[in-house]
């Protein structure tokens, strides 16, 4: 009998005992996070083919024998990390099959004489776990990071014909691509000849700032529309004029309410202050 194969036999021989231990160590852990039932129902199915695994003669979780170990050990591990367990809290649900043999175990000799196997054998699992967890939650900040850039570059329909773009934070390459992105396509969607990009909300402007926006400002222009640009604060015109930045012939306006105001006028609309009720 290989190496392998004792070390099925041995689980499948103690799992009467060795699964409740498991279930009991790992439910403990995650305090209360995940209820035993849900608990025993992962490591049971995590057990029975692990041992199916080591019956076919091999302990290298690399090999084809384990590919559906691998599969079920990293699915389980990516809805952990989707759901907010911590690596520790994920990868015990590995490393607690060590205790769980010894303590099913007891006095039996020929047990710890294959322990060491067993022992490397669920620390190359729990070392598969925390790759997939490190990746799993890596993809995660990623999706967030990309659904983040969404929400925060809207493009607002002002009038018919008008759109803005009021920008927040910081404008970096990345996030220029998006802006640029969804203006040309609210420009389609819309039919507006008129877009405005609001800077109020951008912190500071430097070179590579202002580079950025001449590139979404001469987008714009390839399809057919004017584009200005708004909150050009006291601050910021200082630092442009100290860097030397050449706007060209791109129109500015310090509020978003004068360039609103501006591009009104520009397709065809008057717009009047209201007489205060007194003077009427």
């Amino acid at each position: 009998m290989s190496k392998a194969e004792r070390l099925a036999d041995l689980l499948r021989s103690n799992e009467a005992k060795l699964l409740p231990a498991w279930t009991g160590t790992v439910s403990a852990g995650l305090r209360g996070r995940l209820s035993p039932a849900e608990c025993q129902r992962d490591l049971t199915g995590l057990f029975r083919v692990l041992v199916t695994a080591l019956e076919a003669g091999s302990s290298d979780v690399g090999a084809e024998a384990f590919a559906e170990t691998r599969a079920l050990l990293e699915e389980l591990t990516r809805v952990r990390a989707g759901q907010g367990f911590s690596p520790r809290e994920t990868c015990l649900a590995v490393f607690a099959l060590k205790d769980a043999v010894l303590d099913a175990a007891g006095d039996d000799v020929a047990v710890y004489q294959d322990f060491p196997a067993l022992s490397r054998l669920v620390d190359d699992l729990g070392l598969l776990a925390f790759e997939t967890f490190v990746a799993a939650r890596e993809q995660i900040i990623i999706d967030q990071a990309d659904q983040l850039l969404e929400l925060s570059t809207p493009v607002v329909k002002l009038w018919d014909g008008v759109v803005a773009v009021p920008l927040v934070g910081t404008l970096d390459s990345a996030r220029t691509q998006v802006v640029m992105e969804k203006l040309l396509q609210a420009l389609v969607d819309t039919g507006s000849a008129h877009a405005i990009i609001d800077i109020t909300g951008v912190p500071a402007v430097d070179t590579q700032v202002a580079q950025h926006l001449l590139k979404t400002v001469a987008a714009a222009r390839l399809m057919g529309a004017d584009c200005l640009i708004s909150g050009i604060r006291p601050q910021i015109a200082q630092t442009i004029v100290g860097l030397g930045i050449e706007f060209g012939d791109i129109r500015t306006k310090a509020t978003m309410a004068d360039a609103l105001l501006s591009t009104l006028r520009a397709v065809g609309v008057t717009v009047e202050r209201a007489q205060p009720r007194g003077d009427r």
